[in-house]
């Protein structure tokens, strides 16, 4: 198949054809090429259509900084959408789609908004859609949102894995050009562990795209010769495809690596992306430089381009744009652009150059003092309009047409931490600012740093200076002889004068008006400008757009560039697909799933489970004849009330507290007292927040003088263990006391019952008494268990029937639960799961995560008189603010109904019996509710304004959103043996 712009030479492996598809129609390509310089070289100048005003465009630049060529790439499930051409690796079997036109490419109806654009300029959607009112729902908004976006999502789950990795290195280098090759071999040589990453999917950068670059070798050989050396170094990692796109605290780097993108079908035993953690000790950006335009009416057809990119089209792809070209620039770098071209045999119909003082040209003509002020074409460049320097203008037939208006250096990066870019006018464009970060240095283009020389030079030295930072003494490299031509640059950023749209953001069509709009509106801020126009808002981030603008603003306002100022860069650099962020985080592993020690004798028994934060936890064990889950749950609470019952509460944080002042510490973290608890003694805590707020509570188990286990709720066990170790390190680093999360170390199970400790007996060896008088409530102890290991036993409660939590090590706890099971045959014990538990602690009067919910204090709780005002502990103080204390705040309360029947539903409010419902008369909140079969109806738990001197006292249950309002009876929290008297028989 002909490849009408195909050119000889280049680096692409013609012994490799591909053959690719856009748009349903069959090209051809090879190995090496993307799809943007494949297209091109079949002649394919139209590849989508601007985001506002659906205007032709296509491949405007050669790399990430892509606005315009956006394409969707493949079919089915793994449709991506947003793909930017210029960096899509050609593979054999690509499918690609144009994206944001209908119903076609060539006529796409929505092209009819250029023809609206007076009424669309810049802040357009602040200003209308504002009537009728009724029209926004109705018409507006989904007319915007069926008109919206770019390219579309499948709607298919993703069928590929994705994973995160963890790397550390002393030199992380980004970017593989001249400088970051040179600092690789100098960082490689010294034996210092090296990462380099690089975008695109070969190293070398702007060797691979240029020629002369070097003296006496071409420019890609060396490139070769230095890949192959560090491929054979063991202490460098190549890293292609990898993009690194941000920088954050303390040398962390986040990059994501394209370990398939390049393949039809990723590797089936491989991810097909992988983000990347890099730690390093100091890194190097060599991400080298962008190139910019020059802004002129039309300058958005297909065929106009960046000078550089057409440059590299050519060196490196073997491929044009179109036969006839038309470069203009404002340096001498366009001229190189120009006689490159030429020396692949494209005809170069006319050099513009807006300086006068233009060098000439022996090989075409070069028009100085020249501006082009307008271009021609339906679909594609046809032509361009240009005025001499004497007034007179001239049109120029040509296919392509090439910008230069200068190279931005890749400052990005650094600008991650807040750092902020510094002009630099030799240049006429913003550097990296000399700043304090130790980490992050800069070298080669990305430092401003345009001749080859000047960048191998800087790569080198930059390596050096960090490594020696490491105490790594490393050796500058010989290096080749490069050119080391100066940057001769006149700064001309926009043709002035002319009546028609001059394009900045060729993504979000913002044009020169529209800057002038947005200033004349008062938006004269960058920021604000940024934002009224949505200029680099795009995709691209503006890459090729900010810096006009920038110029615009700046003759607006009678200032330079720098006075201006530039606005904020932020990761990622380039767009990141949310498959690599999320990783393996999806499906079941959309966070870790942890089962306890229990889980498969529970799977035996046909356990049906729940998740409980990251536990997978039974809710509850149906047996034969049972088809509801309230007749399970309603059995095993009754089992529990009756004999015995045992449930695994492994899931509840356990910490185990060691050291000399363990004691003095938790006197600190708690705001009851445990100084002077008893060895063999258990106590209740309750933990508040520095607010005075109630945190968490929990036990606190004292096994020796120096040895503390601490238990917490499920939810929050995490979050203690952080808190504890927050106080430890830096309230009280003075103590003696070191803390320990044993949480998945112990399988623990309550053993909860009036024949708890009849069943018990049978498993603790003989030599421990755990009778009443021996082993009295809230006592603890280290034992043993069936014959000899060791078990922890506490006589602890949140049933409010005689109970015993028992603990063994973890790899027991599976053998344990047999044994416990088998021993309570005789009274029919049976596996309780957490519906059971729920019913149990609300009918006790037990608080846990739905009472603790931030806004609680320990008088709402009920435990006012717990918080000890005779030491100093967390949150003691703002727990005695007047607000928090005063007489007519809420109080936790239980609550009947008054009909046996009604059902109380959990978040519904509490009114007064004959108060209309609205939230002046709100009294309070059910907080939570159960079946109770001991009480034969729904009870709940409730916070309710003066709750506790209104007990008997009935009020109305109101729930609009469930239309529910019933009357229920105010009673104690405790439904069940209010004096306590059955936990300690």
């Amino acid at each position: 198949m002909s490849q009408k712009n195909r050119l000889d030479g280049g680096l692409i492996d013609r012994g490799r054809p591909l053959s690719f598809s856009f748009d349903g129609k069959s090209y051809s390509g090879y190995a090496g090429d993307t799809l943007a310089s494949a297209l091109l070289a079949n002649d394919v100048r139209l590849i989508g259509r601007s985001f506002k005003y659906h205007r032709p465009r296509g491949v405007f630049s050669a790399g990430s900084e892509e606005p315009s060529a956006l394409v969707e790439l493949r079919s089915g499930a793994r449709q991506e959408p947003n793909t930017r051409a210029t960096v899509a690796e050609l593979y054999d079997g690509l499918e690609a789609r144009s994206q944001n036109r209908f119903p076609s490419l060539r006529f796409d109806a929505l092209a009819f908004n250029d023809a609206l654009s007076s009424f669309l300029s810049a802040g357009f959607y602040y200003k209308t859609f504002m009537w009728p009112a009724a029209f926004w729902e109705k018409v507006y908004e989904p007319a915007i949102r069926r008109a919206a976006g770019l390219g579309r999502l499948s709607g298919e789950e993703d069928p590929d894995s994705y994973d995160k990795g963890f790397l550390h290195c002393d030199l992380l280098i980004i970017g593989s050009g001249p400088s970051g090759l040179a600092a690789a071999l100098t960082a490689g040589r010294a034996g210092a562990e090296v990462i380099i990453a690089e975008e695109d999917f070969a190293f070398g950068g702007r060797l691979l795209a240029e020629k002369n670059l070097l003296i006496e070798q071409n420019g890609n050989e060396w490139a070769s010769n230095v890949n192959g050396e560090l491929s054979a170094l063991p202490n460098v990692r190549l890293m292609t495809r990898t993009t690194v796109f941000g920088q954050y605290d303390h040398g962390i780097f986040g990059a994501v690596e394209r370990v398939s993108d390049h393949l039809s079908k990723p590797y089936t035993d491989k991810p097909r992306q992988i983000l990347w953690r890099i730690y390093a000790k100091r890194a190097l950006l060599t991400a080298g430089a962008m190139e910019r335009s020059i802004v002129f009416d039309n300058n958005d057809r297909p065929g106009v381009m960046l000078a550089g990119a057409m440059r590299a089209y050519a060196n490196r792809w073997a491929v044009t744009a179109s036969k006839d070209v038309v470069v203009f620039t404002n340096n001498d770098d366009g001229h190189r652009s120009a006689r490159d071209l030429a020396a692949m045999g494209i005809n170069i119909r006319g050099l513009i150059d807006c300086r006068i003082d233009a060098p000439p040209s022996g090989e075409f003509e070069v028009l100085s003092g020249a501006q082009v002020i307008n271009s021609r074409g339906r679909l594609g460049l046809e032509s361009v309009k240009v005025r001499l320097q004497d007034g007179s203008k001239r049109e120029i037939a040509c296919g392509a047409l090439g910008l230069a208006g200068g190279w931005n250096p890749n400052v990005h990066l650094t600008c991650h931490k807040r750092g902020k870019p510094v002009w630099n006018e030799n240049i006429s464009a913003f550097v990296p600012a000399t700043s304090d970060d130790r980490v992050l240095s800069v070298a080669g283009a990305a430092a401003g740093i345009f001749s080859t020389h000047g960048a191998l030079q800087s790569g080198a030295e930059n390596a050096v200076k960090a490594l020696k930072d490491l105490d790594i003494s490393a050796q500058m490299p010989e290096l080749p002889e490069a050119e080391d031509a100066p940057v001769n640059i006149t700064p001309f950023w926009y043709v002035q004068g002319e009546k028609g749209r001059a394009w900045l953001d060729l993504q979000n069509d913002v044009t020169v008006k529209d800057i002038k709009l947005a200033h004349q509106e008062g938006f004269k801020s960058v920021e604000h400008a940024k934002r009224y126009t949505t200029l680099g808002m795009a995709t691209d981030q503006g890459k090729t757009a900010n810096i006009g603008a920038l110029a615009v603003l700046a003759d607006l306002e009678g200032k330079s560039i720098p006075d201006v100022g530039t606005t904020i860069f932020r990761p990622p650099y380039t767009p990141v697909t949310m498959g690599a962020f999320a990783g393996r985080s999806r499906g079941k592993e959309f966070r870790p799933c942890r089962l306890t020690p229990s889980h498969k004798w529970a799977e035996e028994q046909g356990a049906i489970f729940v998740e409980a934060g990251n536990w997978l936890r039974a809710q509850w064990f149906p047996i034969e004849g049972e088809n509801h889950w309230r007749q399970s749950v309603d059995r095993e609470v009754l089992a529990v009330r009756m004999s015995v019952g045992i449930c695994d509460v492994t899931t509840l944080g356990k910490i185990d507290v060691q050291g000399a002042d363990a004691a003095e510490f938790l006197n600190h973290i708690y705001c009851n007292g445990f100084a002077k608890l008893p060895v063999g003694k258990t106590r209740y805590g309750l933990m508040l927040r520095e607010d005075g707020l109630a945190m968490d509570d929990g036990t606190a188990a004292r096994l020796a003088e120096d040895h503390f286990v601490v238990t917490t709720t499920t939810a929050n066990a995490v979050s203690i263990f952080r808190h504890m170790e927050f106080c430890r390190q830096c309230l009280w680093p003075d103590l003696d006391v070191q803390l320990i999360s044993t949480t998945e170390a112990w399988a623990q199970f309550a053993v909860a019952g009036p024949n708890a400790r009849k069943l018990l007996q049978k498993i603790v060896d003989p030599a421990h008494d755990i009778s009443n008088e021996a082993f009295p409530y809230m006592a603890c102890g280290e034992v043993t268990v069936c014959g000899g290991l060791r078990a922890r036993l506490f006589r602890i409660s949140f049933s409010g029937e005689l109970a015993f939590e028992i603990a063994v090590p973890t790899r027991y706890g599976d053998a344990l639960i047999h044994q416990l099971m088998d021993a309570g045959k005789e009274f029919n014990a049976i596996p309780y799961g957490t519906e059971a538990l729920g019913v149990l602690r609300i009918e006790k009067g037990h608080f846990t995560g739905n009472e603790l919910n931030g806004q609680s204090t320990a008088a709402m709780l009920g435990m006012g008189r717990m918080v000890s005002q005779k030491k100093d502990s967390i949150g003691r103080v703002l727990a005695g603010r007047p607000h928090l204390m005063r007489e007519d705040d809420y109080r936790l309360v239980g609550l009947k109904p008054v009909k046996v029947k009604d059902t109380i539903l959990a978040g519904s409010h509490l009114m007064n019996v004959g108060d209309t419902s609205n939230a002046p008369n709100d009294q309070g909140w059910v907080t939570s509710t159960a079946y109770s079969p001991h009480i034969g109806s729904s009870i709940a738990l409730a916070f309710l304004i003066k709750g506790d001197a209104r007990h008997g006292e009935v009020i109305r249950i109101v729930s609009p959103l469930d239309n529910i309002d019933i009357e229920a009876q105010v009673t104690s929290p405790h439904f069940i043996d209010p004096e306590g008297e059955r936990l300690r028989v």
